[in-house]
């Protein structure tokens, strides 16, 4: 298995410590999440060796597609994961979009849909359906969008939730963005299995992981599908073990209770199961958040989605990864505080590690010869 690494756009702001919020809360980081900076986290995951970089949907943050199209062109391989939010624009509309990002970038597009899952905030956009009608308008926008991607014909289509009458793209996407999607409801396994190339989960232990992949390899089997699998995860990597929890201590210690209550209080009111299932694994307490060997909960106690980090040294971390590539994850999601210079500590300390067990390489070696990475000791590389 070649395993695939994408990092992280911080596009509410960044900053040495945990920024508190996101997923329908207000968050914002002392570094301003200007274009410049955001060109030199990019301009980092693609030395290092990240084959893309996920932007965040939400009004919590920058819009991703605005913001990524204007990444383009200081980038040269990198690739752009952009978080969408199917049924906020019309799914011609959408495909047209992926289509012309696509032709303009040089095929390096890579869609996330995300149904939502805070229903404030979905109907701050106008949007007032309930869980299972946002889930069943997810699965017929990706319908259409997949049938306009590649019909040579006009298309129509009348669901529940979408309605399109002789929709046809003038330019098709060449190659098509493979769509990630996460969700871990009754009603978002489906989804996934049907549309999606690849199902996203959010850092939980190792049989937690595992036990949710096959509920969804089954389902795509049925539908005659094999999907790739992702995990969406924050890592505090070091040359040695104690240096990455100190660092963990650290971003624990830099939280402000108050912050704490705030975010648990707005989280409480999501409707998604993945984001009730990243709660329950602190419930709220500064205690026992080692919830697994290297597996720490503390971030998810003042940011919302993806709340759990893989802390330890380059070594410990590489065997961690290692061990959820096992149960079928080829796609790390990662990211990091600071996220310019926890690229480096990443790309400079483990990737060297999967690169001598064979399971990664460098997708533009030539590019990131000359580069200099002064983050990671060398001889951890």
């Amino acid at each position: 298995m070649s395993l695939s690494f994408h990092w992280f756009l911080p596009t509410y702001g960044d900053s040495r410590g945990l920024v508190a919020g996101g997923h329908g809360t207000f968050m914002s980081g002392d570094r301003p999440a200007s274009l410049r900076y955001l060109n030199q986290i990019g301009a980092a995951a693609e030395d290092n060796g990240f084959e893309a970089v996920l932007t965040p949907t939400g009004a919590w943050c920058e819009d991703a597609w605005l913001t990524t199209a204007m990444m383009v062109e200081t980038t040269e391989t990198l690739k752009f994961l952009v978080a969408f939010r199917p049924g906020l624009v019309s799914p011609t509309l959408a495909a047209q979009m992926s289509a012309t990002f696509q032709r303009h970038s040089r095929g390096r597009l890579l869609l996330n849909a995300v149904t939502g899952g805070e229903p404030h905030e979905q109907q701050a956009y106008g949007d007032f359906l309930d869980k299972r009608q946002r889930y069943a308008r997810t699965a017929e926008f990706l319908h259409v969008v997949r049938e306009l991607w590649t019909s040579h014909e006009p298309i129509s289509f009348a669901g529940e939730h979408i309605r399109v009458v002789d929709a046809l793209l003038s330019n098709r996407p060449d190659p098509l963005p493979p769509v990630f999607f996460g969700g871990s409801s009754d009603a978002a396994l489906p989804v996934a299995a049907r549309y999606a190339d690849a199902y996203l989960t959010w850092g939980e232990p190792l049989l937690a992981v595992s036990r949710k992949l096959e509920a969804v390899r089954r389902l795509a089997v049925d539908e005659g599908r094999i999907l790739d699998y992702g995990l969406r995860v924050h890592v505090i990597s070091r040359d040695t073990s104690e240096q990455a929890w100190a660092e963990a201590d650290r971003l624990l210690q830099g939280i402000d209770p108050a912050d704490i209550e705030r975010v648990q209080a707005n989280l409480a009111r999501s409707e998604s199961e993945g984001q009730r299932r990243m709660l329950d694994l602190h419930g709220g307490s500064t205690d026992r958040l080692e919830i697994a060997p290297n597996l720490w909960a503390g971030v998810g106690l003042v940011r919302g989605g993806a709340g759990t980090a893989l802390v330890g040294s380059h070594e410990e971390v590489a065997e961690r990864l290692v061990e959820y590539s096992k149960v079928g994850i080829s796609h790390f999601v990662l990211s990091g505080y600071p996220h310019l210079e926890e690229a480096y500590w990443f790309g400079e300390g483990v990737l060297p590690i999967l690169e001598r067990k064979g399971l990664w390489r460098h997708p533009h070696r030539r590019e990131a010869a000359a580069v200099s990475t002064p983050f990671a000791a060398s001889s951890s590389s």
